[in-house]
């Protein structure tokens, strides 16, 4: 089959995009924002002659409040997402408008989580404040990946960032933020489902190159919120706590995607693709061997720190 090329692929797929845009429209509720926040826990900080924040004041455990920067400050790199997703989609007919929508869904999260994180002094709004300032001017760069890669990585991603948020919402043991993340992850659940359905078709356009494309983004997957200050820490204090970990993103990530697009009874692939394919089915071996070495010493720990307790 005949290589696509970018404005090939835009063009073959934007009636795709059209029918997802007004499906997502269709589905998307309207909510707002202010409504999930309690304003009136709410009082000054210490320069307009309030109280300074303290740990003390927040009701929300030290690794709750961790989960909750990062999905925060993952959200909040907006413009960085905006700009790489309008550089591989650009601005005309469905694709733009898509664009448009998705960014302003994705801003609405994080005024949410900000509002409920200041108002409620869940977290030190002056290291939440350097983190942000950090974080955008790092800016996230996709190293001008091609459309299809874009379209897989967002698959995986957006899945990715329901699922933390719902795992961080339940974490927190908190009514108001599990309210508040649930509601977040029912718009990533529904921007997962259009980046997946175009993948879905570009798989029945273009199976070889759209094989290549979602193989790399399962070989080099990383959350877009890496470049946060801290995030390898943070990742791995999540991960101990079961927020968002190798088995999750082997099961509850990958797996599901690569089944709904039936990635290994696709026919018809080229060399290319059966070559794409076999380095699928490898990694995704792999990352289940990893994740359950992972599992393995996170239990052989909590049991020793068990014992300890008990002899104590």
């Amino acid at each position: 089959m005949t290589r696509l090329e970018s404005g090939q692929l835009l063009a073959e797929l934007e009636p795709t995009v059209a029918d997802n845009l007004n499906r997502h429209l269709g589905l998307a509720d309207e909510w707002m924002p202010h409504e999930y926040v309690p304003w009136s826990l709410g009082r000054d900080f210490a320069d307009l002659g309030g109280e300074p924040w303290e740990s003390a004041q927040s009701q929300l455990s030290p690794i709750a409040r961790t989960a909750l920067e990062v999905n925060l400050l993952t959200e909040d790199n907006l413009p960085s997402y905006h700009r790489e997703v309008d550089r591989a989609f650009g601005r005309d007919s469905a694709w733009g408008t898509w664009v448009n929508r998705w960014t302003a869904e994705e801003g609405r999260h994080a005024f949410c989580i900000r509002d409920y994180l200041l108002v409620t002094r869940g977290v030190d709004p002056n290291e939440l404040e350097r983190a942000r300032m950090e974080t955008m001017e790092l800016g996230y760069d996709t190293q001008d990946k091609a459309l299809l890669n874009v379209c897989a990585y967002v698959s995986f991603q957006e899945l990715a960032t329901r699922v933390s948020h719902r795992n961080t919402g339940r974490y927190t043991e908190e009514p108001i933020a599990e309210k508040l993340l649930t509601r977040v992850a029912k718009d990533e659940n529904l921007h997962m489902i259009f980046y997946r359905n175009i993948v879905q078709a570009a798989l029945e356009l273009a199976p070889d190159q759209t094989m290549r494309a979602i193989t790399d983004e399962v070989l080099d997957f990383q959350m877009p919120g890496n470049i946060i200050p801290g995030f390898s820490r943070k990742a791995v204090q999540m991960a101990k706590a079961g927020i968002y970990d190798l088995r999750i993103h082997h099961d509850d990530i990958v797996s599901p995607l690569l089944r709904q697009w039936g990635v290994f009874e696709v026919e018809g692939l080229q060399a290319e693709g059966e070559k794409a394919r076999d380095e699928l089915a490898a990694a995704v071996a792999a990352l289940d061997a990893e994740a359950a070495r992972f599992v393995e010493r996170r239990d052989e720990v909590a049991a020793r720190k068990a014992a300890r307790q008990a002899d104590a």
